[in-house]
């Protein structure tokens, strides 16, 4: 049996993040959002630039159908997740469906290079299955953390996780940033993008090993018998009553469900806004994607601080606070690129906090079992299923909107919202 607190394991636990976190900035936040505009635009002999496309027989913004192809894949994954980490508790086994998770989306993000203007669908099939492999593999991956860290080190681990994404994650963008620019004409430009997305998928593969070669496969010893789906279901169903003797796990998964609407589908539609409202150039919006990196990865680290001194749920509600106000700022304000750079920033200031320590306060407040894929299953389908409601809610009013300006005040509602839902909480029980 493996030492809790070991740091070696610890360390190799925080290597996932390095890994996977390029798709999460790469194909989700900067490049393939660029690319995927740019093949699914129309440019008309008179200049008028058309950015619809069919699909099943319906028009619709290509920017819509992105959003909605991301809050189906997320949908999948709140359908698929409960079964397969109530199964993985049972056998121990959670690294196996860690893997297969990781290798189907970075195999996915590798046929990206496939994907042209010849084969819109094909280009969002495979966006689906890549999304479904990053958030797949990430219900395993969380899943360790109450088991390779004690309580009190949750919030570090947590954050040292996400630092190591942000930093990672970073490295390959800039590197992929030189490439793109140093082409001269705007096809080289589209070819450097889709190698892009075949690094994507052998970084992700490659650095994945490290902790696949070091995390436990078998955490615990529980003999199934009977079929195993049918396990799979009794085991969430014991989670379900086991939550519902808690009175803390309900009122903070509520309030996370409704602050992460927001906090996730700002993170899926910036590049989007920043193009279609702002009109910036692809070398802003990557320039400015990198800068949230660096901002959430030192903001990471401040709110794990801060955590320390006022309490999870205190700093919880100062980071939901900042998010509303930024939205409001975003939607009253923010009209060039400058603005959007600086608004940004803000961005990464409360981003990397929100998502640590919301991983670390729920793990927190777990109570003692071995069903820790199990119960992480409910924070990410949670996450997940609050992606879906977020992303569809961003995507229906930006269809029928004049511009992606009025689904912010959604926004600024699900951070509200989320704020009052905190204020129930007692912070005391959480530190």
């Amino acid at each position: 049996m493996f030492q809790k607190g070991n740091k070696k394991l610890i360390t190799a636990w925080t290597f996932y993040d390095w890994a996977n976190s390029v798709y999460n900035l790469v194909i989700t936040a900067t490049i393939f959002p660029i690319y995927y505009k740019a093949v699914t635009e129309t440019k008309l002999d008179d200049g008028t630039v058309l950015n619809s496309v069919s699909v099943f027989g319906m028009q619709l913004k290509n920017t819509t159908l992105y959003d909605l192809a991301l809050a189906f894949a997320y949908l999948l994954i709140v359908i698929l997740a409960p079964i397969l980490s109530g199964i993985a508790d049972y056998g121990g086994n959670k690294k196996r469906f860690m893997q297969f998770f990781c290798y189907m989306g970075a195999v996915s993000c590798s046929l990206m290079f496939f994907f042209d203007s010849s084969n819109i669908l094909m280009g969002i099939m495979l966006a689906i299955f890549a999304c479904m492999g990053w958030a797949g593999s990430l219900v395993f991956y969380n899943a360790y953390l109450p088991e390779i860290a004690e309580p009190k080190d949750h919030d570090k681990v947590s954050a040292r996780g996400f630092a190591m994404g942000y930093f990672g994650s970073a490295l390959l963008l800039i590197a992929n940033l030189v490439l793109i620019m140093g082409k001269e004409t705007g096809e080289e430009k589209l070819t450097m993008m889709r190698y892009a997305f075949l690094g994507v998928g052998i970084w992700w593969i490659a650095f994945a090993q490290i902790p696949f070669y070091f995390l436990p496969g078998k955490t615990h010893n529980k003999k199934a018998s009977g079929n195993a789906l049918t396990k799979g279901y009794q085991e969430l169903n014991k989670v379900w009553k086991e939550l519902r003797k808690h009175k803390l796990l309900p009122k903070f998964l509520l309030a996370f469900f409704i602050y992460s609407m927001g906090v996730q589908t700002v993170m899926l539609v910036a590049n989007h806004f920043g193009a279609e409202e702002i009109k910036m150039e692809a070398g802003e919006l990557i320039t400015t994607i990198l800068i949230i990196q660096f901002v959430a990865l030192a903001g990471s680290f401040l709110f794990s601080y801060l955590s320390s001194k006022k309490g999870n749920i205190f700093t919880l509600k100062v980071a939901t606070f900042i998010w509303a106000l930024i939205c409001l700022v975003t939607f009253l304000f923010v009209y060039t690129a400058v603005h959007f750079m600086i608004v940004a920033a803000f961005v990464g200031l409360v981003m990397g906090g929100i998502q640590s320590l919301s991983r670390s306060t729920y793990s927190k407040m777990l109570p003692e079992t071995e069903d820790h894929a199990s119960f992480f299953s409910f924070y990410d389908v949670t996450e997940k299923l609050s992606i879906v409601f977020g992303m569809a809610t961003f995507g229906i009013i930006n269809e029928f909107s004049p511009s992606m300006r009025e689904p912010i005040v959604a926004l600024i509602s699900f951070f509200a919202i989320g704020f009052l839902l905190l204020i129930r909480i007692p912070k005391e029980n959480t530190n």
